[in-house]
This record gives C-alpha cells, structure tokens and sequence, in this order.
C-alpha cells in the first residue's frame, strides 16, 4: 500500500493555530507487510531531502510506525510487521510540516491495518484526533489530512474539530527556505504567555477576514487580513533576514506574505509575479548571509491519499 500525504504551511500570518493549508509537495511512503514466517523486524528506508536518509529506522523510534501503532491501536487492531519505504520531497524542521506528513501517514496507515481498503470522510475526525495527540496542535495535520485550507479548533476538553474550505486556484504560494533551522520548540518558548486585548482583537479580525476575503475573491483585502501580532513579531528575532520579508513592499501579484508556521521558512501569496516575488524573499535572506531555497508551489486540494495497492491486516484482537 502507498501513501501520498502533502507539506502543508500553518497560521498564514494572523490565524495562528487556526489555519492549515495544504501544498503540492509531498511525503510518500509505502509499506509492505512481511511474510507470516518472516522473523524480519519491521523498518523503514528513507530518501529525499536532505536528513531523510538520517531518521529513525526502526518501528520503535520512527516517528511514522509510532502514528500507525496509535491509530491501529485505538481502532482495536493488530499491527503487522512490515517494511516501509519513505520517499520525502518535504524539507524537514522547516516549518513546511514534515512531521504533520508524517504523522498523517502513520495515521492512514494504521487504518489499513484494520482492513480498510480506502480512507473515508467518517475516519477524517478520529484521525485528525490521533494526529493531534502526537503533534501537539491540528493546523498543519488537518491540512495533510483533507488538503485544501483546513479550519481548526481544540475545544476545552481536548477534541479537536476541522473544516475543509476550497481554495482559489489562481492564488500560490511561494515558499522561501533559508539554510538555517529552527527548533520549534524554540519557536514556542519566544512567545509571550499572555497577550493585549487590542492585539487579540487585531488578530480576531484579521483571521475572520482572510476567510471572508478569500470566499468573496476580495484579494485586495488579503494583505490586511494577515497581518499578525500574535507570532511573528516574537519569532522574527530567531530569524536573520525575516523581520525585512514581512515588511516587504507591495508588488504585482502579491497578496500577502508570512511566516510559515513556525519557521524558518517564509512564504508569500501570489497571483502572478512568482520569479520577482521568490528573488525579493531570497535576497532578504542574503543580506543576513543566508542561502534559501525557492518553492512555488499550488495549493494541494487533497489531502492524504492511498495512490496504490492494498493490503489487509491480521483481524481484529
């Protein structure tokens, strides 16, 4: 069975833990389960950007075997041995959510061991309740999950809840990596505890109006709705080069520019000017002595998908 799950950019300025928008750059992994006879552990063989070939390799401590044995778990199932086979497109710990991917893969994945031949809408809210267990926040798995921008919210009891909303097709995104990491743990702990109300209320509004702006295809409105205070003025200190992208000037075809997630890549919606618009974020990144990386990428309309085989696991316990 093959699994396809896209990166995904989270907050787009002000919705910070609220928003997840899925990107056409992708995290593939397919599993093969061994032989019955096999005295073969399971593992897992990794390729694709740099650091992938360095992760865990074994069921114990690989991020993607730990989703599967949670998900297979609460759905009452056996875990098979098996070998999986990583390909990943997604740069890790660079705010472009690898871990979402690969959470959400193990996620999938561990609902096939069940014997689901296909993922359905009805598993989407258990497994965006298992993915957020691991991850610690729903933006970035939501989004790897159902594609598209993914809504979301943590309730008082922990249970999280998601909705999916289409995006314009004409708007990408032009994501800017530089070569510099950021641990988001790190990214966590430069935020204050406790905030203003007027800042709240800056940022209520401004992520009510990206919503609105984008269903009403008012762009003109979309550099003012996300606009943050919450996050990025905390963070781009960590940065070298982030504070002079937020601030960049208007330019044709740019909607809006933010750190994605929590860094330290940055990203920039456009409908047109994508060259212009990746060698200004580049530049900024220069000029603090820092190389980086241009994607412009589509927004992925789907989440994670099954693309080949299947298989079954070994009944319920």
């Amino acid at each position: 069975m093959e699994v396809r799950v896209p990166a995904s950019t989270a907050n787009l300025g002000a919705g910070f833990d609220c928003f997840g928008l899925a990107l056409d750059l992708h995290l593939v992994v397919r599993a093969t389960v061994l032989p019955a006879a096999s005295s073969e552990r399971s593992r897992v063989r990794s390729l694709g950007e740099p650091g992938s070939a360095n992760l865990p390799r074994t069921a114990e401590s690989n991020l993607i075997f730990h989703a599967m044995r949670l998900a297979a778990e609460r759905q009452g199932t056996l875990l098979p041995p098996m070998r999986l086979a990583v390909h990943n497109a997604i740069p890790l710990a660079s705010g472009l959510g690898s871990s979402a991917a690969a959470i959400v893969a193990g996620i999938v994945l561990g609902f096939a061991a069940g014997g689901k031949k296909d993922f359905w809408a009805e598993d989407v809210p258990a497994a965006l309740a298992y993915a957020t267990e691991i991850e610690g926040h729903a933006d970035n798995v939501g989004a790897a999950l159902v594609g598209g921008l993914a809504v979301t919210l943590t309730r008082g009891d922990g249970t999280v809840a998601g909705v999916r909303k289409n995006w314009p097709e004409e708007i990408r995104a032009v994501a800017v990596t530089p070569n510099f990491t950021l641990a988001t743990s790190k990214a966590r702990a430069a935020l204050p505890a406790s905030v203003s109300r007027a800042d709240a209320v800056t940022n209520l509004q401004r992520s009510a109006m990206l919503v609105a702006a984008l269903d009403a295809r008012r762009y003109d409105l979309i550099w003012d709705a996300m606009q943050d205070r919450l996050h990025q003025p905390y963070r781009q200190n960590l940065i070298p080069g982030l504070a002079e992208i937020l601030q960049l000037p208007r330019m044709p075809g740019l909607l809006g520019v933010a750190l994605s997630g929590a860094g330290p890549t940055a990203v920039a919606f456009a409908t047109e000017g994508f060259d212009a618009i990746g060698k200004a974020m580049v530049s900024c990144f220069a000029r603090r002595g820092l190389n980086a990386v241009v994607r412009n990428l589509a927004i992925s309309e789907q989440g994670a998908v099954v693309t080949t085989g299947r298989w079954h696991g070994r009944g319920k316990r």
